[in-house]
């Protein structure tokens, strides 16, 4: 095996599914993948960097959102902006990937916008995972077009368990053929508009079918006696507030009929791919950079963001809604993003910020 270079990633959470599946073939390849997951530990692992390794930067919040003040926050501005400074003088390439407008969660929001500009600026690559993110972040930051790489997100495909079947699934939950099965699963955090779900699941009707609400995952941000008080008593909801296990998530996305994300603020959505894992159909917002992105996918339906709770609840009273979707068309969209393809790229990206440190 040949030795490639060192990859320092932040923040590396080893848990996350996204950051293993992007590293399958570079690792393979001999690279060396260190990381941290704070802005302290980041600063450390800065030190092992030397010419021809790489900085990958990914969510931002960690560096400027986790400090006790604003004078704090721009204190560590100014310090990664000499950080970054050093590292181009040692050879060290910077990736910065884009997967959120901004951080959900801002402190301090003109710093991370200023952030935002330094990571354009120190970058030697700027990876994006929907084409439109230029156009979308535009706001914020302008982003050199010769810098950017689309590389997309990968599926989930042989990632998760896929074997448990739909029936088996449906009936752990006691989910009867007359349910519609309406999933949400992820951290519900205000700004996925699990409120405008509910809502709109108990304004939805169906002539022969009964809604039933599955909700999956670990309330953030939002104290837990209320969510669950904002729950109607007369809707039917099957629930699990709390992390699901790894193991676990195929059941359940088998038992569900629909998958629904009424984020409120979506550049790129994991979640979306985990659910063409599984073969649900999905809901997402008609923003138009996902109508762009995902318009042509038959098992993919959009709401109106500006009426979310009454837009929802339509789809979701249409009885013909995905009812001629097929495995194939889960197949057309996951094969080509398959997680070994999508780290080929993500290797030949590391291959040519080699060649080009090495010529600089």
């Amino acid at each position: 095996m040949r030795e490639g270079s060192s990859v320092l990633v932040f923040p590396a959470w080893r848990d996350n599914p996204f950051l293993n599946m992007l590293a399958l073939a570079a690792r393979a390849e001999g690279h060396r993948f260190l990381g941290s997951t704070t802005y302290d530990g980041l600063l450390l692992q800065l030190r092992r960097l030397g010419a021809g390794d790489v900085l990958h930067v990914h969510w931002t919040h960690p560096l400027l959102q986790t400090a006790e003040t604003a004078d704090d926050a721009e204190v560590r501005l100014e310090r990664l902006r000499e950080q970054f400074a050093e590292l181009s003088d040692r050879g060290v390439s910077v990736v910065w990937t884009i997967h959120n407008h901004l951080p959900h969660e801002l402190s301090y929001a003109d710093a991370e916008r200023r952030l935002y500009r330094l990571l354009a600026d120190a970058a030697n690559a700027i990876h994006v995972m929907a084409p439109a993110t230029p156009e979308v972040v535009s706001d914020v930051v302008a982003l050199d077009a010769a810098k950017v790489r689309i590389i997309p997100h990968p599926s989930y495909e042989g990632i998760y368990d896929t074997s448990i079947d739909r029936a088996s699934a449906r009936a752990s939950f006691d989910l009867a053929a007359t349910d519609r099965a309406v999933l949400f699963l992820g951290q519900i955090r205000p700004y996925k508009g699990v409120d405008s779900l509910i809502s709109a699941a108990a304004a939805a009707s169906l002539p022969d079918q009964d809604i039933v609400l599955m909700l999956a995952g670990a309330i953030r941000e939002i104290p837990l006696d209320d969510f669950v008080a904002s729950v109607p008593d007369e809707l039917r909801t099957i629930t699990h507030l709390s992390f699901v296990d790894d193991g676990d998530i195929g059941r359940w996305f088998r038992a569900a009929d629909i998958a629904v994300f009424p984020y409120r603020a979506i550049l790129n959505s994991g979640s979306l791919h985990l659910a063409a894992s599984f073969h649900t159909p999905a809901i997402l917002p008609d923003e138009p950079h996902l109508r762009a992105q995902f318009g042509d996918e038959r098992w993919v339906a959009f709401f109106d963001p500006a009426r979310p709770s009454e837009s929802i609840a339509e789809l979701l009273s249409d009885p013909s809604l995905f009812a001629d979707v097929d495995a194939a068309d889960f197949r057309a969209f996951a094969d080509p993003i398959s997680p070994w393809e999508v780290s080929r790229r993500y290797a030949a990206l590391l291959d040519e910020l080699g060649a080009s440190a090495t010529a600089r």
